[in-house]
């Protein structure tokens, strides 16, 4: 049976993770000198806290190649077949890092690596979706033709409060993230060729959600449709509601942004995502 390897910034919800025994290897989070495993020794509910209290900005590490081979390793106890999907390599060095560990285990190990140009939501959904081919019995061959098919019609949307966190984490200037703040916008962004990329900005809250809203109904007919929040549970509710209220065929899966990525986008995203369909 193949078996699935992800990295902690596709925000894997742990009954899934456990359900369909998907490996979570952790990207690492560094407040100044101290550095921690994103969901091994620091929760969300620890770094937002972290991340509002603290005076040092955190910055992140993508997963060295040595810890990719430890789970190749472990697995090969059970399979001779891998696939690991990983964050956006637009944004990140997991790739490149799961690609190199190939190099430090049996080279008769079929490993498959493939780079989703996503996170978050954009990275959940072909990760499930290779877990449950797997468990069906499909084969490493059959279950990359089918990722790579879905890749194309990933669609991942983020609303903030503020651009702070993105101008600390070098995403935007000062001047674009003050003048936000004094015109209260907010902003609207997606993952887009695997780079954040502005699609709107709302002048308030309220108008953020609802350009969020609209672009998921845009997606047209989709199986299922993640939507993730970091410290504002209540607004998840909200938000899943009115998201089931305009693509009610959906399933809506529910889960918390990564340290990894909230080091970026701070403690007041939200995410919505899914496989589109038109």
């Amino acid at each position: 049976m193949v078996k699935i390897i992800c990295d902690s910034s596709g925000d894997i919800p742990e009954g899934i993770r456990k359900q369909y025994d998907i490996t979570i290897v952790p990207q690492s989070i560094l407040f100044g000198t101290d550095t921690y495993q994103d969901g091994v020794n620091l929760t969300p509910g620890q770094f937002y806290k972290m991340l509002v209290e603290s005076k040092v900005h955190p910055t992140t590490s993508q997963p060295a190649p040595s810890l990719y081979a430890e789970a190749y390793q472990k697995l090969a106890k059970e399979t001779d077949e891998i696939m690991v999907l990983t964050i956006s390599g637009g944004i990140s060095g997991t790739y490149e890092s799961a690609m190199r560990a190939k190099q430090l285990v049996d080279s008769s190990l079929k490993i498959e690596v493939i780079d989703t140009r996503m996170a978050c939501a954009g990275l959940l959904l072909p990760t499930l979706k290779a877990a449950r081919a797997a468990e069906k019995g499909m084969q490493l061959a059959e279950i990359t033709a089918m990722v790579k098919d879905i890749l194309p019609h990933l669609r991942l949307y983020m609303i903030f409060d503020t651009l702070e966190y993105l101008r600390k984490g070098g995403r935007i200037g000062r001047s674009k993230a003050l003048l936000g703040g004094i015109l209260k916008l907010n902003p609207v962004l997606m993952l887009k060729d695997g780079v954040v990329t502005p699609v709107t900005q709302a002048r308030g809250r309220a108008k953020a959600v609802e350009k969020l809203v609209d672009l998921m109904k845009k997606t047209g007919n989709p199986e299922e449709v993640v939507v993730e929040d970091a410290t504002t549970p209540d607004e998840l509710d909200n938000l899943a509601k009115r998201i089931s209220a305009v693509l009610p065929k959906a399933t809506i899966l529910r889960s918390t942004v990564s340290p990894a990525i909230g080091v970026h986008v701070g403690p007041s995203v939200m995410v919505a995502g899914a496989i589109s369909t038109v």
